[in-house]
C-alpha cells in the first residue's frame, strides 16, 4: 500500500515543508501551492467511488490516463511499421501527402515488401510498352434509359456529408474536383451551400432520410427532388441502400448539432434530432427499388441514376438482378462499397464484422451482371481503402469501371489519421464542426492539394498501363494482376477467382456455390430470405 500511495504522501509532506519554508524563502510558496493541489487531487481520488484505479493509485492513475489518451499517436508515430495498414499504413499516407504536395514520390534501394510473402500482388508488364498522351481516363455513365450521360473520371471523391466534414473541407474538395474535372459525391447529408460555391461536378447521394428532397414527415418529396436535381452542377443521382462501414445501420444527428445551416441543407427542423432510418420508406422490394430509380431519372430530366450498396445477404442482390430482368428497368450505375470503408462513427461490431469486403462484393455484382448479359449497360464503381494507382488498376481489373476514395482525399486535405472524427476534435479541421478548428483549413491551398493528388495518381496509373502494354483502364482484366498464394505458387486473378461468361445465368445456374445456393430461390418481389432459409429459422425458433 505504501508504494501505491507514495506519491500522495510525498505531495502532502512536500506541501507542508514548502509552506514552512515560505516565510523565509517566498519562492517556496509557489511550490507549496503545486504540491497542495496534487495532495488535494490525491485526496479526491481516495474518497471518490467511481474509479477503483484512482482509489488504489491516487495521483498516479492520472498519468496512466494521460498516456492512454495519446496511445494512438504513440503507435502512429513511434510504433507502427511503414506497411501496417490499420486503418492506413504510413506508406499509404506518405504517398498521398507527397502527391498532394507535388513532392518526390519515388523510393530508394528497393521495395519494403516481401515479394515472396503470401498475398503479395503485382501487375504483369509487357515488352511492347505503349505511349499514352493523356492521364485523364474517363468512362461514360448512362444506360439506354438515360438521356443525359455523364463522362466520369476513373477516380473520384467518395460520399462524405457536410456535417461529417467541415465547411472548408467541403469547399476544398469541390474546388479540387472542379480543377481536376472529376466528381464529388455529396454524401447523404444533401447539397450544402459549400458544395455549390466552387461549381465542381456533384453526385447527389440520397439516403433513407431523403435529405434535400423530403417533406415535413421525412418522406420522399418529388417536387423538392426535381428542383435540386435540375441544378447543372448535379451530374448524377445515387440512391444509398447501405454503406460499407456500417451497413444496415441508421443514424441520428443529435438535436444539439442540428444548426441552422445543417437544417437548411437537409430540410429538417433546427434543434430536433435528425434521423437517418436503417431502411428506405419509398420502396420495400427489389422491383419497387428499380421503379424508384426510374422515377428519379424521369424527375431529373434523364440524368444518370444508380444506387450504392454494401453486399450482405446474396439473395437480396440476386432479387434486384432478377427484378432488372423482369421489369426491364436498369440503373445507369451501381457503386459497390466494401466493408473496409470508413465513416465518421460506427459501432465497433459493424466496422469490424458486418458486410462483405470490396473484392468479393465487386466480384459478385460484376459476375451477376455478366451472367445476365447486362454488364455492358450498367457501369460499376467501387470503393474501399483505395489510395494508389495500383489499387485503382487492381480494382478495375476485377470488374469496376471506376473507383471512389474518401479517406485518401481526406489525407490530401491534411488529415493525419488521428482517429478523432467522432468527437468533433479533428486537429486538422477536416472532420469537425468546431469553427475554431476548421476556419484554419486554408481552402485554396487544400484545393490545390486535392487536385494534385488526383492528377499525380492518374499520372502514375498512366505509367502502369503503359508498362503493361495497354492504352486505357477499360483494357485491364484479371489476367493482368498476379498474386502469390504460397511461397512456391503464384496465380493470376483470372485463375484465382471464378468469372462467369456472358449469359451463364440465362442458360442455367453455374457451378459457383453462392449462385447454386441462392440464385434460383431469390425473388424480385421481396427482400425476404428464400423459403428454405425461412423454414430453417422457424425450426430453430421453436
Amino acid at each position: 500500500m505504501m508504494k501505491r500511495y507514495a506519491v500522495y504522501f510525498l505531495s502532502i509532506v512536500l506541501a507542508v515543508l514548502a509552506f514552512a519554508l515560505a516565510p523565509a524563502w517566498p519562492a517556496w510558496a509557489g511550490a507549496g501551492t503545486v504540491f497542495a493541489l496534487l495532495a488535494g487531487l490525491g485526496t479526491w481520488d481516495i474518497v471518490q467511488r467511481r474509479s477503483t484505479l484512482r482509489r488504489n493509485y491516487p495521483i498516479l492513475a492520472h498519468f496512466r490516463y494521460g498516456l492512454e489518451s495519446i496511445g494512438p499517436e504513440i503507435r502512429q508515430y513511434f510504433v507502427q511499421s511503414d506497411l501496417e495498414d490499420v486503418p492506413f499504413s504510413r506508406q499509404q499516407r506518405s504517398l498521398v501527402y507527397q502527391r498532394a504536395k507535388r513532392q518526390l514520390d519515388v523510393v530508394a534501394f528497393g521495395t519494403l515488401r516481401s515479394t515472396y510473402a503470401t498475398d503479395y500482388e503485382w501487375i504483369n508488364h509487357s515488352l511492347a510498352t505503349t505511349e499514352i498522351q493523356s492521364h485523364d481516363f474517363r468512362v461514360t455513365v448512362g444506360g439506354p434509359q438515360c438521356t443525359q450521360p455523364y463522362s466520369a473520371s476513373v477516380f473520384n471523391i467518395s460520399a462524405m456529408s457536410f456535417g461529417a466534414l467541415s465547411a472548408n473541407a467541403v469547399r476544398a474538395l469541390n474546388e479540387g474536383a472542379r480543377r481536376g474535372n472529376f466528381y464529388h459525391d455529396t454524401g447523404e447529408g444533401s447539397i450544402s451551400p459549400y458544395h455549390r460555391e466552387c461549381g465542381g461536378d456533384l453526385v447527389w447521394e440520397i439516403g433513407s432520410g431523403y435529405f434535400g428532397c423530403r417533406d415535413e414527415l421525412g418522406r420522399f418529396d418529388p417536387e423538392r427532388f426535381a428542383r435540386n436535381a435540375a441544378d447543372a452542377q448535379v451530374r448524377m443521382i445515387e440512391v444509398k441502400l447501405s454503406q460499407g462501414a456500417k451497413p444496415g445501420h441508421g443514424g441520428v444527428l443529435p438535436a444539439a448539432k442540428v444548426s441552422q445551416e445543417i437544417a437548411a441543407t437537409r430540410g429538417v427542423t433546427v434543434g430536433m434530432d435528425c434521423i437517418s432510418p436503417s431502411r428506405h420508406s419509398a420502396f420495400s422490394t427489389p422491383i419497387e427499388l428499380l421503379q424508384f430509380v426510374a422515377r428519379l431519372r424521369e424527375l431529373a430530366g434523364g440524368k444518370p441514376v444508380g444506387f450504392k450498396l454494401a453486399i450482405g445477404h446474396p439473395w437480396e442482390w440476386f432479387g434486384i438482378a432478377k427484378a432488372m430482368m423482369q421489369t426491364g428497368l436498369l440503373p445507369d450505375f451501381i457503386v459497390v462499397d466494401g466493408a473496409e470503408g470508413g465513416t465518421g462513427a460506427a459501432p465497433v461490431e459493424f466496422a469490424d464484422h458486418v458486410g462483405v469486403p470490396m473484392n468479393e462484393a465487386l466480384m459478385l455484382v460484376h459476375n451477376t451482371l455478366v451472367g445476365l448479359e447486362l454488364r455492358e449497360h450498367i457501369r460499376l464503381g467501387a470503393a474501399g481503402k483505395i489510395t494508389s494507382a495500383f489499387e485503382i488498376a487492381r480494382t478495375i481489373a476485377m470488374g469496376a469501371d471506376w473507383c471512389n476514395a474518401g479517406r485518401g482525399f481526406m489525407f490530401a486535405l491534411g488529415c493525419i489519421q488521428s482517429l478523432s472524427c467522432h468527437n468533433d476534435r479533428c486537429p486538422t479541421g477536416v472532420a469537425t464542426q468546431d469553427r475554431s478548428r476548421w476556419r484554419h483549413l486554408d481552402v485554396p491551398d487544400k484545393a490545390t492539394r486535392v487536385h494534385q493528388y488526383h492528377a499525380n495518381t492518374l499520372r502514375a496509373l498512366r505509367e502502369l498501363l503503359s508498362a503493361a502494354g495497354l492504352t486505357h483502364t477499360s483494357q485491364l482484366g484479371p489476367e493482368h494482376i498476379v498474386r502469390r498464394v504460397s511461397p512456391v505458387e503464384i496465380r493470376s486473378l483470372a485463375s484465382l477467382y471464378n468469372f462467369l461468361s456472358p449469359g451463364d445465368l440465362l442458360r442455367g445456374v453455374p457451378g459457383h456455390a453462392v449462385f447454386q445456393a441462392f440464385w434460383t430461390p431469390a425473388r424480385a418481389d421481396t427482400f425476404e430470405p428464400p423459403e428454405g432459409i425461412r423454414a430453417l429459422r422457424e425450426s430453430k425458433s421453436r
